[in-house]
């Protein structure tokens, strides 16, 4: 087949996918985003705590508190899941692997610069964006390209920082913005360096083996993966968040003055930021309420920069798509950042 040819059997899936993201997008994430980012200017607010509501603690571990909290976050995030497991399994299918090698297959600063940058229209939860990034993985992107997307679409994601900006005040969105940068880089980067020659190695005997799979139907692989993915990842997806949900009153004990600005809180908090699942731009409600209610600043940062980037349901979603050190160095990282960020927004006085 000729170069010409190729080309012009490719325009079809090619347009599709950009159709795909940019209407999914416009529609789940940035017409939505535009319209809060108003709301937020005007009323400094843009909704309840989904932790907890307007209530001063979690409700107690149950099985109505498990259902309760995985309704309300299902129905923030339904949508921008299913457009995540479309552009997941059509990165897969409708995408030339050699493309994806070419901008994100490096294992240097660049890919993670490459995957950090294209995050940033995306704006997506951690959960919701996992299944692009297990597509990315397997059409070989980089280990770091593919974890500064992952990172970058919550923690640098323009809307939740101009709602920051609006709801809890600009400094913090400058200690968000700065941090972030940091840890979606900077972790993208590690990640790489953290891939050993063999994983490689072996990384480039995958791609040969995509590059020999007998022709199908674009359309059709598309589907096919669609429905595998889906039957993978959400049934644990679920489980987990129910158990997340069930679990609130124990990651956070009751709010207000007595959780003050004191290490031990500050470390708690950014662990317990890290494990737990939001949804994108739920952390500002929650921070918000936990002021109001006399929390210290010190736990508020920690969960700015550590509610947003991972959880337990995401690191689970991507258990076959990173190695456990990669992604332990990772969550460990996140924690880290969170109690740099509590200790930055005390020294700062905010």
């Amino acid at each position: 087949m000729t170069t010409e040819a190729r080309r012009t059997n490719l325009f079809p899936q090619v347009a599709t996918f950009i159709l795909l993201a940019v209407a999914g997008l416009l529609y789940v994430k940035w017409l939505p985003y535009y319209n809060r980012a108003f709301v937020a200017a005007s009323h400094h607010a843009i909704g309840n705590s989904i932790l907890m509501g307007k209530d001063a603690h979690p409700p107690a571990p149950s099985l109505d508190a498990a259902l309760g909290y995985a309704m309300a976050y299902g129905k923030a995030i339904w949508q921008a899941m299913v457009l995540g497991l479309l552009l997941g399994s059509a990165v897969q299918a409708l995408i030339p692997a050699a493309w994806v090698t070419r901008v994100l297959g490096k294992r240097e600063f660049g890919s993670a610069l490459a995957g950090g940058l294209l995050a940033l229209p995306g704006m997506m939860c951690t959960c919701c964006a996992a299944p692009v990034v297990v597509g990315l993985r397997r059409r070989q992107a980089a280990p770091g390209a593919a974890i500064a997307f992952w990172l970058g679409n919550s923690v640098l994601n323009p809307a939740t920082l101009v709602f920051i900006g609006f709801v809890l005040g600009w400094k913090w969105t400058a200690l968000r913005l700065a941090l972030g940068v940091l840890m979606v880089f900077g972790l993208g980067y590690a990640a790489n360096r953290l891939t050993t020659a063999k994983e490689a190695e072996k990384a480039q005997a995958a791609l040969a083996e995509i590059a020999a799979e007998p022709q199908e139907n674009p359309f059709r692989r598309w589907l096919r993966i669609f429905l595998r993915m889906a039957v993978r990842l959400i049934p644990e997806y679920l489980v987990l968040v129910l158990l997340l949900g069930a679990a609130r009153a124990w990651l956070f004990p009751v709010i207000g003055p007595q959780i003050d600005n004191h290490l031990i809180w500050i470390v708690a908090f950014a662990v317990a930021g890290m494990l737990f699942v939001i949804p994108t731009a739920g952390e500002v409600p929650i921070i918000q309420a936990m002021l109001a209610l006399g929390m210290g600043v010190g736990p508020a940062g920690a969960l700015l920069m550590t509610l947003p980037p991972v959880s337990v349901p995401s690191m689970a979603m991507l258990a076959r798509s990173f190695s456990p050190r990669v992604l332990a160095t990772v969550g460990a990282s996140v924690a880290l950042f969170g109690i740099v960020a509590g200790l930055l927004a005390i020294g700062l006085g905010f």
